[in-house]
């Protein structure tokens, strides 16, 4: 019943390092909706240095709206922009030595993936031409995404959020909607291992950049530990 503990990365120019050592999964942005060559550098040997397995974090190309936000792309042009984030950061992790193992979606293209089976058809395409070892895709727990992966044969890993509100029917609350947020680290760490127990996620995740993101993460990770729900980084 272990689970990953995955955190959004390599999004800000001051994030706290130690998040690096809390994970055991690193999502790096890869120029999406955040990132560029020097933080998808640095990421990737903090990433590296700590232990931590490296996921790609894309999105669709709008870091005006932080990916936040739907866009009406063509299926080919959201093909294209996947292979163009994947390739970057998996050049990178090469030169220094690691794989990209894992793909996690980032901020609208996120959900818009689980409810349009043509929008995961073509995201599908751009990760699998960029990383065609196949990766781990991390997604949600329901919806198109994950059917798709495994159509592949490619794994899936279904992903809960320990910061994030969760509706009487499982769905998150959007972020729009007070109290979207759990920013309270003992909030966090609770909910993190309830949805461990569950038996129903293989990763939970916390946002690298919401306001108390180290304290949510240690917080996190150390109830995860104490609890032996926690996936042993290597």
């Amino acid at each position: 019943m272990s689970v990953d503990l995955n955190v959004d990365l390599g999004e800000l120019p001051d994030e706290p390092e130690e998040l690096y050592s809390l994970a055991t999964v690193v999502n790096i942005a890869c120029g999406g909706h955040a990132g560029d060559e020097p933080s998808m550098v640095r990421a990737v040997e903090r990433a590296r240095r700590f232990g931590a397995r490296i996921a790609a974090h894309p999105s669709y190309p709008d870091p005006e709206n932080f990916g936040r936000c739907s866009l009406a792309m063509d299926l080919g042009a959201l093909y294209e922009t996947l292979v163009d984030q994947c390739d970057a950061l998996a050049d990178i992790a090469r030169a220094s030595g690691v794989d990209v193992e894992l793909v996690k979606l980032h901020g609208a293209l996120y959900h818009d993936a689980s409810d349009r089976p043509e929008v995961a058809a073509a995201v599908l395409d751009g990760i699998v031409s960029a990383l065609p070892f196949g990766p781990v895709i991390v997604g949600p727990h329901g919806g198109a995404l994950g059917p798709a992966a495994r159509a592949r044969e490619l794994p899936y890993a279904r992903e809960a959020f320990a910061d994030r509100r969760y509706d009487p029917n499982g769905k998150l609350i959007p972020r729009s909607q007070p109290n979207a947020l759990i920013e309270d680290p003992a909030q966090a760490a609770e909910q993190a291992v309830r949805l461990a127990r569950s038996g129903e996620f293989e990763t939970i995740c916390v946002h690298g950049d919401g306001r108390n993101a180290l304290l949510v993460a240690k917080a996190v990770r150390n109830a995860l530990k104490h609890e032996k729900l926690l996936r042993v980084a290597r």
